[in-house]
Parts: structure tokens; C-alpha cells; sequence
């Protein structure tokens, strides 16, 4: 639906993710006293000081829709997914602002395995799977030390195969945390911010036109070349647009 009822965009309040003790406690008191241009003035101020949250993001987030900023609502949502991709909270909120984005596109089919590891490295965050990692290598060492110095034959077999589930454990987790980890550094996701803008075929105004989109969608910014950007769109379609139309998840 293209309008959401009421009762959905009420739940756009700060809510397990607020965490008042880590933010301005003035940032909340204005949320709560309806000055979200103030809270959101507050909150920016926090993250150009390098305190950068999901929790900050996602109130950030909530603050810019209730102004009527879904553009940069959908940012913040999409920023506070990246640190926190477990979180409903946030995914919630995100599908309700991406009802204001014009465009409706179908994403490619992605293969299922593809799929699935993507859902699963969602499943925590690169510090999650970091400490899981970390935890069953420990228990890894303990059950090997079990294996080679027990005199028991039945704990040496049961070690045995409960060390190697736990390396295979602690081998996933690893390549699951390095994977969330590349993709926080690299955050090739970006979200168009101008009204209307005519994607190119080249890096050139001259270039042919392509197509048209809408500021609120996500895109992926494959290439660069001096101001312009090369992005793809969910469907597969690439082209390239001025970076002034970019802003970088």
C-alpha cells in the first residue's frame, strides 16, 4: 500500500534500540517533546564526534521521518542495519519509510546459496560472529588437550568429534565476521537524494539516457570516474549518475 495506517507510523518512536544513557540525554528529552529537528541536530552531532551506533542511527532515523524526511530516514535506517542486521526494529521501520520511495524494484533472483549466506552472516554482527569464533576455537583447544592427555577412550572419541564440529564452528564464524567486517568498510550501498535523476550510459552529460529514478532507492556503487558514479540498481541495470545525487550508506 501506498499509505500505511496510522497505527504503523506510530510505532516510529525510539524503542528497545534507544539506549538514553549512551546518547545526550537533551537529544531524547527533545524527541519526547515532539523537537525532532533539535534531537536530530543533537544526534548528528554525536556521529561527526566518531560515536557512531546503531542505536543513534536508528533514533536518527525515526527523528528524520517524523519530520518528513524519508530520504535521509531511509539512510539512517539503512546504517543502522549495517551495524545491527539482526535487529527487527530496524527493519521494520526501514520497510515503512521505503513505502515513500517512488520506485518499485524487483531485485535479481540471487542464487540460493548466495541467499542463504547472506542471511545467515545477517543472523549477527561482525562483532557477533567475531566472538563466536573466538569462543569455539577456546573450546576447540580445550577438547583437543582432552583428546591427547585423557586416558579414557570414550572421552577421547567424544572429544575427538566435538573438537572437529568446533573448529568447522569457529572456522564459519570467522569467515561470517571478515565478510560483515568487509562489507562495513567497504559500504558500496548508497541512496539517491536528488528528486529525479537520468541515469547516463557513460560517465559524460552527453551520455545516452537510460532510465530514470527517484530519490529514497537503494543502489550499489560499482565504479568511479572523477565526479560521476557507475551504480546498479536491485533489477541488475547499471549506468551512471553524478555523485552529487549519491549519498554513501
Amino acid at each position: 500500500m501506498r499509505y500505511l495506517p496510522l497505527l504503523f507510523l506510530l510505532l516510529l518512536i525510539p524503542g528497545k534500540m534507544t539506549a538514553q544513557g549512551d546518547l545526550p540525554g537533551e537529544a531524547g528529552k527533545y524527541y519526547a517533546s515532539q523537537d525532532y529537528a533539535r534531537a536530530a541536530e543533537m544526534w548528528e552531532q554525536v556521529l561527526a564526534s566518531g560515536k557512531e551506533s546503531a542505536e543513534i542511527y536508528y533514533n536518527l532515523g525515526n527523528a528524520y521521518f517524523k519530520m518528513g524526511d524519508h530520504v535521509r530516514a531511509i539512510l539512517n535506517y539503512e546504517r543502522a542495519r549495517l551495524l545491527a542486521p539482526q535487529n527487527d526494529d530496524i527493519a521494520f521501520n526501514l520497510t515503512i519509510a521505503n513505502q515513500s520511495v517512488v520506485d518499485r524494484i524487483e531485485e535479481l533472483p540471487r542464487p540460493f546459496f548466495a541467499r542463504w549466506m547472506t542471511s545467515l552472516a545477517q543472523k549477527a554482527s561482525a562483532d557477533g560472529w567475531a566472538r563466536l569464533s573466538s569462543a569455539t576455537f577456546l573450546l576447540f583447544l580445550i577438547l583437543l588437550g582432552s583428546y591427547l592427555f585423557s586416558r579414557s577412550a570414550l572421552i577421547k572419541k567424544v572429544a575427538f568429534f566435538m573438537a572437529i564440529a568446533a573448529i568447522l564452528l569457529s572456522l564459519v564464524s570467522f569467515f561470517l565476521a571478515r565478510q560483515n567486517h568487509i562489507r562495513l568498510k567497504n559500504r558500496t550501498g548508497a541512496i539517491i537524494q536528488c528528486p529525479r535523476s537520468t541515469i547516463k550510459s557513460s560517465p559524460s552529460d552527453t551520455g545516452t539516457d537510460l532510465f530514470l529514478i527517484h530519490e529514497g532507492l537503494k543502489v550499489e556503487i560499482t565504479d568511479s570516474l572523477d565526479s560521476w558514479k557507475e551504480i546498479r540498481l536491485p533489477d541488475g541495470n547499471k549506468g551512471w549518475l553524478k555523485d552529487s545525487c549519491l549519498v554513501r550508506i
